[in-house]
């Protein structure tokens, strides 16, 4: 079963705040200098702010015309729209493991506009320690969709959105491959990895790692963690949240100048 959700009264990611509206959520920490190291599922109806909200401010000083001129890349934070992901599989790599349960949360401005979920029936035997890891049974995935039913609207609810993932090249290596094994063409998705970018803005005096679980921990995030695809991307939603703050209180408000941060960003032609 695949689920689409439209909350009725769109969530902030951080209690009601946008990105940058609020103070970090521990000492101020500067980020580290650049490195340079070498059933088909609904489709989504975002949701418009109830008239309890207000709406989204508009940047200032940034007409209609000139913001559709605008990439992505050159577009603050403010005004982009992530697609949180998160996938669960029966082993580490593409063409030896498949995936079991899929996930994504869009997110704008620290608001979420809807969720999708579904699990997948990968067509082979879920191995017992994954079982133990996820929780996610064979007995559980027997009625679930298979991935050509499932991936086409995954795609159209993350269309036009920045992807993001912890640990990004594990979870777009599985969908790249999915896309090739259901044959659709990848489209291009500009890819931010949390994994990454906490590691260039988190102290080792705060945090021991930068795992999802313990990121999740320090933030306070209002999922935890729990190795099932839609918490996760809950999780790395509220994350994302956090550290788009960290970054625009140091004056970084767009993707662009992310590019020196190595594997931070990966562009569409990546």
């Amino acid at each position: 079963m695949v689920s689409v959700t439209r909350p009725n009264v769109i969530a902030q990611a951080m209690g009601g705040h946008g990105y940058g509206a609020a103070p970090l959520a521990r000492g101020e920490m500067a980020p580290r200098e650049p490195t340079r190291e070498a059933a088909a599922p609904r489709k989504l109806a975002l949701v418009k702010p109830t008239a309890a909200e207000p709406a989204e401010p508009k940047p200032a000083g940034l007409e209609p015309a000139a913001q559709a001129e605008l990439t992505q890349a050159e577009l603050e934070f403010m005004e982009l729209e992530f697609a949180v992901i998160d996938l669960e599989t029966t082993g580490w790599a593409p063409g030896v493991a498949a995936i079991t349960e899929v996930a994504a949360v869009r997110v704008r401005n620290g608001r979420r506009l809807g969720e999708f979920a579904s699990l997948v029936n990968p067509g082979v035997p879920v191995p017992l320690g994954i079982e133990d890891l996820t929780g996610i049974s064979d007995w559980m995935l027997a009625a679930a969709p298979r991935l050509p039913a499932v991936l086409p609207g995954l795609l159209d609810f993350a269309d036009g959105c920045v992807l993001v993932a912890h640990n990004a090249p594990f979870d777009i290596g599985f969908l790249r491959a999915a896309c090739a094994e259901c044959g659709l063409a990848w489209p291009g998705f500009t890819v931010l990895d949390t994994v990454m970018l906490a590691r260039q803005l988190m102290d080792p005096d705060e945090v021991p790692d930068c795992k999802l679980g313990t990121l999740a921990g320090f933030f306070r995030a209002r999922t935890t963690p729990s190795h099932r695809a839609l918490a996760d991307a809950r999780a790395t939603a509220d994350v994302l949240g956090w550290l788009i703050r960290r970054l625009t209180h140091h004056g970084i408000r767009t993707l662009d100048q992310l590019r020196d941060w190595a594997d931070v960003v990966a562009s569409p032609s990546a």
